[in-house]
């Protein structure tokens, strides 16, 4: 006889997705937070805001109000072309500004949503949050600067990498991960490669994302290398002066110098500043134990491979900054912040839901009642400093921009107007202000002789700009020093005037004097700062 049993029930296969009921859709509140960072932006960076030195250099390339300054080696050309559309049809910083804020806010919905199927919503939701309201987020999301937009990019590309790794390579996965390094290195060569060395490990066996992934590499590194052999003799000739502007490239423990600029610095270089803000970096501290533990939650719930991925790519991205290079700023390290916000989101998601248990018996109640109010109050003062120093860096930037701007209304009335040359401490954003270009004798941004600058002298307004009441260089006229402006942060300046145009003997122009011959100076021959 045969023996009656019951259909044993269908293996339940592990999904990767999480459950569309267990989370809020992340695309509208990604969208909240988005909105939200323009709006502290409007509110807080953009309203009196001028060009930093290195936004003059990149902005120059395409419109402005001076010449094209010439690249040192380290940079490339991704921020110049993004900023075209606004740069070639207006000099307005303010409206530079709005357009910037706006796609980067932008840009932040995309990247992250290409892991809408990878981690569950409100894990992504909080991912968001956290790396949209990090300070340098918020600060660098309207200027004209490359870190950001390389944060982004390389989101996006192991987002799509992973996804691959998980459900095979398809098309949009082919597409977007090519795309998205081939953005990172068109804006940041650097960067790309050590985003690229570890995407391009994982997919070794897999041929045809390796494919996408190294095409995306080689096309968005193509015109870095065109220009190498056009102004440096080849790539391997670039990437030596480059490592040179960066004072070299080797072991340099540059952990505690990224710990320090976390008060505030923009740039620290050399980092010999006092510590005077240490609570600013107790949320630094904590990111690898919050990183570590958000990738064991992960693991645990299926979600391993994902968050590995992001954390090994953030690991990968923060390697230079933190032990190659001998100086620190901030928003080096944007990208492994970008990375990184998903195991610590997957971390605090998991601690918001163990202060949210349910207490075992009644007299626990109150306890899980303090375990969420402590968990918001540690949140809450992290934004708290982080909109805090967002305030202060945005101050002394406005600041500095002032001084800029005095400098270069100070030079107008003394008769150095466009075209003109300027040379000397700060020449490169000081000459943008004032619609000159800006020349250098020596120096990562030399691109002039003594006798060269003699010359251009001879047909073009030329000063020498000497700050903190230095000395006057070697190569500056003998005339008597012109004093130009009180600033913040370098002092008094002075300036050492070329005798006029045209116009034979010692002394200095007057606002009467002619401008010179507007074809005497031509574009792109100052140089930019270190990158």
């Amino acid at each position: 006889m045969y023996e009656l049993r019951a259909p044993s029930p269908a293996p339940v296969r592990a999904s990767t997705e999480p459950a569309r009921g267990s989370s809020p859709r992340p695309l509208p509140w990604l969208a909240a937070i988005a909105v939200f960072c323009v709006a502290v932006q409007l509110v807080v960076v953009v309203p009196g805001s001028g060009l930093g030195w290195d936004e003059t250099v990149y902005v120059s390339q395409a419109g402005g109000d001076a010449p094209a300054a010439f690249f040192s080696a380290p940079r490339a050309r991704g921020i110049s072309y993004l900023v075209a559309p606004v740069a070639g049809l207006t000099a307005s910083t303010t409206v530079l500004r709005i357009y910037l804020a706006v796609l980067s806010a932008g840009a932040l919905v995309v990247a992250f949503r290409v892991w809408r199927t990878l981690v569950p919503g409100r894990v992504l939701v909080c991912a968001g949050a956290l790396f949209a309201t990090l300070w340098p987020t918020l600060f660098y999301g309207s200027m004209a600067m490359p870190n950001l937009w390389c944060a982004l990019g390389a989101l996006a590309a192991t987002g799509w990498v992973a996804r691959a790794v998980q459900r095979g390579a398809g098309r949009a996965e082919l597409l977007g991960a090519g795309a998205a390094v081939a953005v990172v290195v068109l804006i940041r060569p650097a960067d790309g490669v050590w985003l690229a060395l570890p995407l391009l490990l994982v997919t070794v066996v897999r041929p045809r994302m390796f494919a996408a992934l190294a095409v995306g590499l080689l096309a968005g590194a193509a015109p870095w290398v065109v220009e190498a052999f056009a102004h440096y003799g080849g790539p391997l000739s670039r990437l030596h002066r480059a490592s040179e502007i960066q004072g070299g490239l080797g072991w340099n423990m540059a952990v505690d110098d990224q710990a320090k600029a976390l008060e505030g610095r923009t740039l620290c270089r050399p980092c010999t500043i006092p510590w005077k803000r240490p609570g600013t970096t107790v949320w630094w501290a904590l990111l690898p134990f919050l990183a570590a533990g958000g990738a064991a939650v992960a693991r645990r719930a299926g979600r391993g491979t994902a968050i590995l991925l992001a954390t090994g790519t953030a690991v990968s991205l923060a390697v230079p900054y933190l032990f190659l290079i001998e100086y620190a700023a901030p928003r080096f390290l944007l990208p492994a912040y970008a990375l990184l916000s998903l195991p610590v989101a997957e971390c605090l998601v998991r601690l918001y839901g163990w202060a949210r248990r349910p207490a075992g018996r009644p007299g626990r109640t109150a306890a899980r009642q303090w375990r969420v109010i402590a968990l918001a109050a540690v949140l809450a003062a992290h934004l708290a400093v982080q909109f805090q120093v967002t305030s202060r860096v945005s101050a002394s930037s406005k600041s500095t921009t002032a001084d800029f701007e005095a400098v270069a209304a100070a030079l107008h009335r003394s008769g150095i107007r466009p075209p003109c040359v300027i040379s000397g401490d700060r020449a490169v954003p000081i000459a943008y202000y004032a619609g000159c270009a800006s020349r250098q004798t020596a120096g990562h941004d030399g691109s002039i002789t003594p006798a060269g600058l003699r010359q251009t002298a001879r047909r073009v307004p030329t000063a020498v700009l000497v700050s903190g009441g230095g000395h006057r260089p070697a190569y500056a006229p003998s005339g008597p020093p012109v004093f130009l402006a009180e600033t913040r942060d370098a002092g008094p300046y002075t300036g050492y005037l070329f005798p006029p145009p045209d116009r034979p003997g010692p002394g200095r122009p007057t606002p009467e004097d002619g401008p010179g011959r507007k074809d005497a100076v031509s574009r792109g021959e100052g140089r930019g700062s270190p990158v």
